[in-house]
């Protein structure tokens, strides 16, 4: 696509290395520098010089038209959009817009002048890849041309003249004092805002990205600055505005898009086509303007008016089966955070796999998800994952889309919040041992990769450095599950009723009419915590610069031995971290929201121990995540030991109860018979986002398996008796008679299966592997045939 601009100057291109270039003879020589300027990316400002700035200096829009007409066939879209803009007093306003041909522009009604530079257009890469000898020099050129790639896309590439430059608001000013005289400032009116009208004529064709057609649907996606890939808009979180949205398509096919529909227009051509007309009334960044058409079939929400799904005609039974119990969902979410939803309307689209983009494409008010994730009556296996990725992206409307990030710094707090609120959707339907075992092993997953600035949440370098590209891939899931789980630990430390509280009081807020942004920062939230959640403030000035401004989280190796003489538990303890120490110190120097802390040697507050004895259990929360690294700790047991509670064993028979067969250590008899410990945990209720290390004799942690009811603690038990160098048959009988367990939690159970397989071996006579087959001929076999059941 060439350059496009108005007529006498459609064959003019960027010279090599040119960010944005603006022809001479279009703009006076004096604004040149100015429009230059204006174009480039802006640092952001602090909260008190923002309005001002933004009203003088940079184009705020105010409202936008859309107005599309979709040929499936040709796979083209050609219309126009009609935006209402507040023009800074340069007179020219910046869009951005790619893999666009711009037909024509026009202020308040008439043609101006414009100039249009596709980011593509770039010859400078030519000589970079001439200079290219090995392949250590050839990633340097990709990544490098891949850093020029995301910088150019944070200026904007279309330049419209709107009007000619005003005088400042001081010259201006002078001249009404000269033109009044003794007139006072105090009596003068305020300056009126320049607001213009800019429609823009254009058409896209053989679309690259940010729209995709496959056979007869079409559909966009909101990846990172891809909304300008099918309409011309400011490309920007800072830029917020209502929509009014129409689209033409055939007939036969239905156009979903962001916002409520107003009605569908039919009209006289031949053949006929389809108007659809929506509103959004709430503000929104371009990013969240999503469309999608196909020949979908409709399926309204039977206990919700607000609620309809669509998919293609083929998976409309397993639709209905899969959304039957959404309603729930979100009448969830409203009775939590005491409000109703704030769009007037929620659609959730069903595509075929191999047209979406991903699992989850948002949109305001709308969800586009991969009909993969959709299943019949028969399937049971899938249903709580997808019922849980449809309440994720509920919760997304919320914390996302509804109420924005104030800067990119703070994604992390409304990806965290969003997903702290799907966690309250599984407590509630899914029960509590799925919601404590998903944590438990994003928290696994979150400690092996947390080691690089990549996971500082809330750190300014890594946001400039990665252009919002920290938020996707493996990297973007690592960042979501630590946004959640720091969340949780705030919740632990305030109480639930208290961070509900906090909820409730953004959301409130965001409603209000007076306030002209639903933003919210973690400056913001953290003024929350203390106000609402009475946390106090020296924590918090440890907490956030700690958790959310660097990298890394606690990794503890602990171990213990029992005295017997004064009875109580020597526990030494050695803290680390998974990132090196080096990282933090440049994620902390580049972070310029993160306070100047008295050493970096720790975390915040204290660690519990919990200690099962003979009569019951004690949590003794002793163990400081702050201070000197090597800790060694005294905890004092409360059961006494006597002869009385220890029967002397049948002959032939062992301590830990199992046969002959099996050879129990030395370390574990004396732990079951000479002291009144049952088996020890770190952090039992996950008040941390720690990477933990525990040795205990192997009685111990079987004890933990077999008589601890909760999951977590039940899955560390079997995680670490598999990876035992030496297996007895004693923990071979515990992993099976856990499998058997028919009132444990099923996916320990499957835990459990896989740690039999994987210690069957020649040392334990292939036990594990015998029992699994008994365990499948209990349940899938049929004796009297000899074969599995066909049932």
């Amino acid at each position: 696509m060439s350059s496009t601009s108005c007529p006498k100057c459609r064959d003019q291109h960027p010279t090599e290395g040119q960010e944005v270039s603006i022809n001479k003879a279009l703009l006076p020589q004096a604004l040149r520098r100015e429009a230059i300027a204006m174009a480039k990316p802006r640092k952001q400002k602090t909260e008190d010089n923002s309005k001002t700035e933004n009203s003088n200096s940079q184009a705020v829009v105010r409202h936008q038209k859309l107005c599309l007409s979709i040929d499936i066939d040709k796979r083209r879209i050609y219309g126009y959009t009609e935006l209402e803009i507040a023009v800074p007093d340069i007179g020219i306003v910046g869009l951005h817009a790619e893999n666009l041909v711009i037909e024509s522009v026009s202020v308040d009604g008439e043609p101006t002048e414009f100039e249009f530079y596709p980011h593509h257009q770039h010859t400078a890469s030519e000589k970079r890849w001439s200079s290219v000898s090995s392949a250590s020099s050839a990633a340097d050129v990709a990544s490098s041309m891949y850093v020029s790639a995301l910088e150019r896309e944070l200026v904007p590439n279309l330049l419209i003249m709107c009007c000619k430059p005003e005088k400042s608001a001081s010259e201006q000013q002078g001249l009404q004092s000269l033109e009044n005289g003794l007139q006072s400032s105090a009596e003068q009116p305020e300056p009126k805002q320049n607001v213009k009208l800019v429609r823009v004529d254009y058409w896209v064709e053989n679309a690259e990205t940010g729209i995709h057609f496959e056979d007869n649907v079409l559909h966009t996606d909101n990846q990172i600055r891809r909304a300008r890939c099918w309409f011309p808009c400011m490309d920007d979180t800072s830029q917020r505005c209502c929509y009014d949205l129409e689209f033409t398509v055939a007939r036969n096919l239905v156009a979903v898009s962001a916002g409520s529909l107003l009605y569908q227009v039919l009209s006289k051509d031949d053949p006929p086509r389809k108007t659809y007309v929506y509103k959004l009334n709430v503000p929104v960044t371009a990013r969240w303007i999503m469309l999608v058409v196909a020949p979908f079939e409709v399926l309204p929400d039977h206990h919700s008016g607000l609620l309809s799904y669509l998919c293609l005609p083929s998976n409309l039974p397993k639709l209905s089966n899969t959304v039957g119990f959404f309603h729930s969902a979100f009448s969830h979410y409203e009775d939590y955070l005491s409000a109703s939803f704030p769009f007037g309307s929620y659609k959730q689209v069903f595509i075929a796999p191999e047209m979406a983009i991903s699992s989850l494409t948002l949109g305001a008010s709308l969800s586009i998800f991969s009909s993969q994730i959709l299943f019949d009556e028969k399937v049971i296996d899938q249903t709580i994952d997808t019922r849980i990725r449809l309440a994720y992206a509920l919760a997304r409307q919320w914390f996302g889309v509804y109420i924005s990030p104030e800067a990119p710094n703070d994604e992390w707090l409304l990806d965290g919040l969003a997903g702290f609120l799907t966690d309250s959707f599984v407590k509630r339907f899914l029960g509590n041992n799925e919601a404590r075992y998903r944590r438990y092993k994003a928290n696994c997953a979150v400690c092996k990769a947390d080691d690089s600035g990549a996971t500082a949440l809330s750190s300014s370098a890594s946001c400039k450095d990665l252009y919002g590209t920290q938020c996707i891939g493996l990297y973007g899931k690592i960042r979501s599950w630590k946004s959640v789980a720091i969340l949780q630990m705030l919740e632990k430390q305030m109480g639930p009723e208290s961070f509900r509280k906090i909820l409730q009081t953004i959301v409130f807020r965001a409603q209000d009419a007076t306030r002209s942004l639903r933003t919210l920062s973690t400056k913001e939230f953290r003024h929350f915590a203390n106000k609402v959640g009475n946390l106090e403030r020296p924590f918090l000035k440890e907490f956030f610069p700690r958790w959310v401004g660097s990298c890394g989280c606690p990794v503890l190796r602990a171990g213990f031995s029992y005295n017997k003489r004064k009875n109580l538990v020597e526990l030494a303890v050695l803290r680390g971290c998974t990132a090196a120490p080096d990282t933090n110190t440049v994620v902390l120097n580049g972070n310029l929201d993160s306070e100047n802390r008295e050493g970096d040697n720790g975390w915040p507050g204290m660690m519990s121990i919990r200690v099962h004895e003979l009569d019951g259990m004690y949590d003794h929360p002793i163990l400081p995540m702050a201070g000197e690294t090597w800790q060694l700790l005294e905890i004092q047991c409360h059961s006494k030991l006597a002869a009385r509670r220890f029967q002397k064993s049948k002959k032939g028979s062992k301590p830990d109860g199992s046969d002959d067969n099996g050879d129990a250590t030395v370390v574990d008899m004396r732990s079951s018979s000479e002291s009144p410990l049952l088996w020890l945990r770190v952090d039992p209720e996950m008040e941390y986002l720690a990477e933990i290390h525990f040795n205990q004799p192997v009685q111990m942690w079987i004890n933990q398996l077999e008589r601890d009811k909760d999951v977590v603690a039940q899955a560390q038990a079997i995680a670490t008796l598999e990876a035992l160098p030496q297996l007895s048959f004693s923990v071979v009988n515990a992993l099976n008679n856990f499998l058997s367990d028919s009132k444990a939690f099923w996916r320990v159970r499957i835990e459990a299966a896989f740690a039999l397989a994987n210690t069957a071996s020649e040392e334990t006579d292939w036990a594990g592997l015998l029992h699994l087959v008994k365990f499948y001929k209990s349940r899938r076999f049929d004796a009297n045939i000899g074969l599995p059941n066909p049932r």
